[in-house]
């Protein structure tokens, strides 16, 4: 029964209004019957007996018989619920309408008697919460004479079952008004863990629908602050997850894709050699130029893979060395230079003989150059420029590599370093498997770097990469 948030959530309305309701039920009661309906008709049942002294007094006046005053009490219409006593001095009945106390001499014991014959209002009460108590409001009030003498005592009571009864309906009342509280708790407590439950089961259903390759739509960010942090996590969650997915997809699409050709091309040069191909020596030699450049092809595409697993598994380490970076840069960009020229690009550098030593992972940061310089190459069309430049300030050395290509979309210059995002069709970035850029930003920063990117479609693009000298 407990299983579920809701349920809980509802016995946590439910279970401190059990507890608490009987207790305000026994203290509201109380409060009710002894600091306001108690006093209010004992008070009530003193001013009767007032009006009735006074009534009393003038009967007593005029026919000097304290009884005569009997004639003018059944023309009144009394309280049937309430026990009217008209004793004299003596303590004998003059007048009752209680048959239990007929018209007699003999003296009655009325607890306050001695205080009413002094001349003192006196109110008696007798009350017990217990259920099965007995139940009383008594008043004496003097009945004066001529020269303020007390000549009589009127004795006020309640019948004991007409303030039973009073009590069991205040008490019916207070049950009905606190159960109904519990009722409407109850109904509260449900519809709040109903709005509780429902977002936290409808980020349990998106997340099992994302683990089964369903994508839904954002969940809807509204309820208590708790319930919106949690919300905004799982959409957040989602969307990662997502979009981690889409790399897989994409991942596969560009592992069957850039491996496929130079596989398909070592395959047919296999086949020409196993036809014959081997003993013409020029066609022997095209052959095995061919299955090199492939073969490393697949070895780039090798090491990419191996960088994404270190990148992945966040084991990426720095085999850092002191470099003088004016004598070790020129020998990095040769190849890309004599690829450059060979494309009939303009080639230009300008690297300061001043640059300091740096400790770096020549290896890994001359991966970086030449990503970067290969994408300027392959990009920029014949008769176009690529320039390298380097400096240095008091706290940064940098590498600027430009182009004249086609340069960059600015709604992709922030994407362009995430893994497997290549850029619109007939844009740089395109070929290949999207993690040249993704890789190339992974080493500058295990560096303790930066990398910037500025381009203009139709302008070109410039790199830059930033290297603390603080920290090398």
């Amino acid at each position: 029964m407990l299983q579920t948030l809701r349920s809980r959530l509802i016995l946590s309305h439910i279970l401190p209004m059990v507890v608490i309701v009987p207790l305000m039920y026994v203290a509201l009661s109380y409060l009710l019957e002894t600091r306001f309906l108690i006093p209010k008709l004992a008070q009530d049942l003193l001013n009767d007996a007032h009006l009735l002294s006074e009534i009393s007094r003038a009967a007593y006046q005029t026919t000097g018989d304290l009884g005569d005053a009997r004639l003018v009490y059944q023309q009144l219409n009394l309280n049937p619920q309430v026990r009217l006593v008209l004793l004299d001095t003596n303590g004998s009945v003059a007048y009752s309408n209680d048959p239990d106390y007929q018209f007699t001499d003999e003296r009655i014991q009325v607890p306050g008697w001695n205080q009413a014959q002094a001349g003192e209002d006196t109110i008696l009460t007798n009350y017990s919460f217990l259920p099965g108590s007995r139940y009383s409001i008594q008043t004496l009030s003097p009945v004066y004479g001529s020269g303020n003498q007390v000549i009589g005592v009127m004795w006020l009571t309640y019948y004991e079952a007409e303030l039973t009864r009073l009590f069991q309906q205040m008490r019916i009342w207070t049950t009905l008004v606190i159960f109904g509280s519990l009722l409407i708790g109850t109904v509260l407590g449900s519809l709040l863990a109903l709005n509780i439950g429902r977002p936290v089961r409808q980020a349990t259903q998106a997340i099992d629908g994302l683990a089964r390759g369903d994508h839904s739509q954002p969940l809807m960010e509204k309820g208590p602050e708790e319930i919106r942090e949690l919300m905004r996590a799982v959409n957040v969650l989602v969307a990662r997850l997502y979009s981690l997915e889409q790399s897989r997809r994409q991942l596969l699409a560009n592992l069957v894709h850039e491996l496929g050709r130079p596989l398909g091309a070592l395959r047919s040069a296999i086949q020409a050699l196993s036809k014959g191909a081997a003993e013409n020596p020029q066609l022997m030699n095209d052959l095995a130029t061919g299955m090199d450049e492939e073969a490393a092809r697949l070895q780039f595409i090798v090491e990419d893979l191996a960088h994404l697993h270190d990148q992945v598994l966040g084991t990426l380490e720095l085999d850092r060395v002191t470099t003088l970076l004016q004598e070790w840069l020129p020998r990095v960009l040769v190849p890309w230079q004599e690829a450059a020229i060979e494309k009939r690009l303009k080639w230009k550098s300008a690297i300061p003989d001043d640059l300091p030593s740096v400790e770096v992972d020549k290896t890994r940061l001359a991966q970086v150059i030449g990503n970067l310089a290969s994408n300027a190459v392959k990009y920029t069309p014949a008769g176009g420029l690529v320039q390298v430049d380097a400096g240095h300030d008091e706290t940064q050395v940098w590498i600027r590599i430009s182009d004249s290509g086609l340069g960059i979309p600015s709604q992709e210059q922030e994407m362009i370093f995430m893994p497997f995002f290549r850029g619109s069709q007939g844009r740089r970035i395109k070929q290949g498997m999207g993690l040249g850029l993704s890789i190339a930003k992974d080493l500058v920063i295990a560096h303790g770097g930066q990398i910037s990117v500025e381009s203009k479609p139709g302008a070109g693009s410039q790199f830059t990469i930033w290297l603390p000298r603080d920290q090398l």
